[in-house]
């Protein structure tokens, strides 16, 4: 296997190979075929990569995973590197067709959403934190929570149709969504941390003027496996960008996410744990 560096110079490509699991004779075939991933040269002809490299063989092997070719998947990730998805729901659907979204009302959605951000603020230790309400009015109903689930969060930002931006030095961070968004049909909660992953996003489905919030359903996709949360993560993240230049000289000018995959055991007590709060709220 190629030669380890210290990080402080970048990667070498045997650490591109350990944190990513991907063969380095793959590695070195991907950049001759297809120009990715693009490393830098030292004088001595050996490779470096960045840490943002990381990620994106990560984003290609998701891509694969979901079906794409490789020249496809690498594609994806490499022209989309600067494009923000501008809807949740639909960046996952094409990205992961694998999940399948069910229907659910909006009371049931909203038990859901509660137990994610409940088990998220107890669990869940400096997280990336992303809501999205559709409407202001919507989001007022719920900012105290909120603002409550904001104060141990690296990151906390809502989308709604807010007439500015607000970036309070208490509470999430408020983007405006334009009425022509998709993001406008659309509920999501995502909250990713180190050993903690989980995430919502629904889109309202069309239908008569509803006579109460309780006629209101949604096609819903959850999910607490890291992969998918991820996914998640960066759409938000797009979004951030796309909407707030102040809010993403914030963020890592490289894009990448420093959180580990949680492992599986305790996701899977997650996803029990969500379940049944989700239960004992609507019982």
């Amino acid at each position: 296997m190629g030669e380890r560096s210290d990080t402080s110079r970048g990667l070498a490509i045997g650490d591109l190979v350990a944190r990513t699991g991907v063969r380095e004779a793959t590695l070195r075939m991907w950049e001759q075929r297809h120009g990715f991933p693009s490393p830098t040269r030292l004088a001595s002809g050996h490779r470096r990569y960045r840490e943002a490299d990381v990620e994106l063989v990560a984003r290609v092997l998701r891509e694969r995973a979901a079906g794409l070719s490789l020249g496809a998947a690498i594609e994806r990730v490499r022209g989309g590197a600067g494009d923000a998805e501008p809807s949740i729901f639909a960046g996952l659907r094409r990205r992961r067709p694998d999940l399948q979204p069910v229907v659910l009302g909006k009371p049931v959605l909203l038990a859901l959403s509660r137990a994610i951000e409940d088990e998220s603020c107890a669990q869940a230790e400096r997280p990336l934190l992303f809501g999205a309400f559709q409407r202001e009015r919507f989001y007022r109903q719920s900012q105290r929570r909120w603002r409550y689930l904001a104060r141990t969060a690296e990151l906390a930002v809502v989308f709604a149709d807010f007439p500015r931006t607000k970036l309070p030095a208490r509470g999430p961070a408020e983007l405006p969504i334009d009425r022509a968004d998709p993001l406008t049909r659309e509920w999501a909660v995502v909250c990713e941390a180190p050993g903690h992953a989980a995430c919502l996003a629904a889109l309202e489905l069309p239908g008569p003027a509803p006579r109460g919030d309780s006629t209101r359903a949604f096609e819903v996709i959850w999910s607490v496996e890291p992969d998918v949360v991820r996914t998640a993560t960066e759409l938000c993240l797009g979004l951030v960008r796309r909407s707030s230049r102040a809010l993403a000289d914030r963020l890592s000018p490289e894009g990448s996410l420093p959180f580990a995959a949680p492992p599986s055991a305790p996701q899977r007590r997650l996803a029990a744990a969500i379940t049944a709060r989700t239960l004992g709220s609507i019982g």
